[in-house]
């Protein structure tokens, strides 16, 4: 009875947050969107703007080498470097380049839906609007979650960040409203309030400022651009690649 309270299931449209989120409602979904804005999922869509493979990986270690060479792809470095999990370092990314990048929050979420049969799609402030389209049209009334991936605080707890939270609700303020859980609907209304001045709440926001403050204000920019983007990355055979 516990777990039936929690997975919103009296709704069609439902939003959670971090990898008990996801673990929660994928396997009762159509479709999950994960929603890492600063930024995974950010990352995902421009890579795959540019017909690349991306491999999610959960651990930045040696493994992650290993898992890199074993896929023929380039590991992700640390940010400031190319290619790294700076959206900056990714947009002249080579032609169909194959690049793993590890990530506590998005890639980790990855990983934990793929266990599940539910279509799991990339979603960003960048790509909403496509995102949903895609649903819409490959998915109707179907099923579908969207989990903002959130941070980490240092103890490994989830931080709630609002960049996800509004990234969610940009996908799902497209939907039926009357289709939304009371968590979804909540999430659209934190769009709403940033929609007229992304770049400005996003800038201002704990995790904008934390990567203003190590030097990367154009990985904010970037990020907040609201459909700015067509792609919809769809992860399949362990990598995300680009919907045609």
């Amino acid at each position: 009875m516990t777990d039936a309270v929690f997975n919103q299931s009296p709704h069609k449209v439902r939003f959670e947050w971090g990898a008990e989120g996801v673990r929660c409602l994928a396997p009762l979904s159509d479709v999950v969107v994960l929603i890492d804005v600063l930024s995974f999922t950010t990352c995902v869509d421009i890579a795959c703007s540019r017909e690349a493979l991306v491999f999610p990986y959960r651990y930045k270690d040696k493994s992650a080498e290993l898992f890199a060479k074993s896929n023929g792809a380039l590991l992700a470095k640390k940010r400031g470097q190319t290619p790294s999990l700076s959206p900056g370092s990714l947009v002249e990314l080579d032609q169909e380049a194959r690049i793993v990048l590890p990530s506590p929050n998005g890639s980790t979420c990855t990983v934990i839906a793929k266990e599940s049969n539910a279509c799991t799609i990339a979603g960003s402030l960048r790509n909403a609007f496509a995102v949903t389209t895609y649903i819409k049209h490959h998915y109707p009334d179907k099923v579908v979650s969207v989990i903002a991936c959130g941070e980490l605080w240092p103890s490994g707890a989830l931080r709630p960040s609002i960049e996800d939270l509004i990234g969610a609700g940009a996908i799902l303020s497209q939907f039926d409203q009357s289709n939304l859980s009371p968590e979804a609907k909540v999430a659209v209304s934190a769009f709403k309030f940033a929609e007229h001045d992304m770049r400005a709440v996003l800038m201002d926001c704990s995790s904008g400022r934390e990567l203003i403050e190590k030097g990367f204000p154009d990985d904010v920019s970037m990020a907040s651009e609201l459909n700015a983007s067509q792609t919809v990355p769809v992860f399949c055979d362990g990598a995300y690649k680009r919907f045609i």
